[in-house]
């Protein structure tokens, strides 16, 4: 059993990957310019993680609600909340940037971002085919992910090998390391979609 086009759990997973990709879509394209704008992406990405949150209760509620599910309820659960993770990520990451009045992103940390952004997009593609019966389709998408994650890897590697090589500020040198290993931290999140996806494929494909 898959869920059916208009099944209330693949609406609201939609939602969730929808919402997640609208976040990192702004993550990524907000232009910092000073201190200002800082407080004003803090607090959209918090409205974006916000607003997830919701569709998290949302789907915790219906679970609880409905005694048969397309798939299994331990399944729906975790995809949902591993979207939150990626989400939570990204807001805690806007935070920091805040905290440490960041307002120039270097090369990779844009690396890291354009890498997530596309994980979003693969995760909105395969969730959405959760509503089709084309289930083994997803892989490809779960796949896809797990290259961004592992690119993520190279990227963390070459950034703090470079950030020790040329910082002299040790207070600099702890903001920035501290940034790169949330971003990747919000990579390794990305790839744990990607196994709730498999998961799923495995058990009902």
């Amino acid at each position: 059993m898959v869920f059916k086009k208009k099944d209330k759990f693949a609406v609201l997973l939609s939602n969730i990957a929808n919402n997640l990709k609208d976040a990192t879509n702004y993550f990524a394209d907000y232009k910092l310019k000073n201190v200002s704008d800082l407080k004003i992406f803090s607090e959209k990405m918090k409205e974006y993680e916000s607003k997830g949150d919701s569709f998290v209760h949302e789907v915790i509620k219906e679970l609880n609600n409905t005694f048969i599910t397309p798939i299994e309820r331990e399944d729906i659960l975790h995809l949902a909340m591993s979207m939150d993770d990626v989400l939570d990520g990204l807001e805690h990451c806007a935070a920091l940037f805040e905290m440490y009045s960041i307002t120039n992103a270097d090369d990779y940390m844009v690396k890291f971002v354009d890498a997530l952004r596309n994980c979003s997009i693969e995760i909105e593609q395969a969730v959405d085919l959760l509503s089709t019966k084309k289930l083994l389709k997803i892989r490809d998408h779960a796949i896809k992910i797990k290259d961004y994650e592992s690119k993520c890897d190279n990227i963390q590697r070459q950034s703090i090998k470079y950030l020790f090589s040329i910082e002299k500020d040790p207070i600099r040198l702890i903001k920035y390391k501290e940034i790169y290993e949330n971003l990747e931290d919000i990579a390794d999140s990305c790839q744990g979609v990607a196994n709730t996806l498999e998961t799923i494929i495995m058990k009902n494909a």
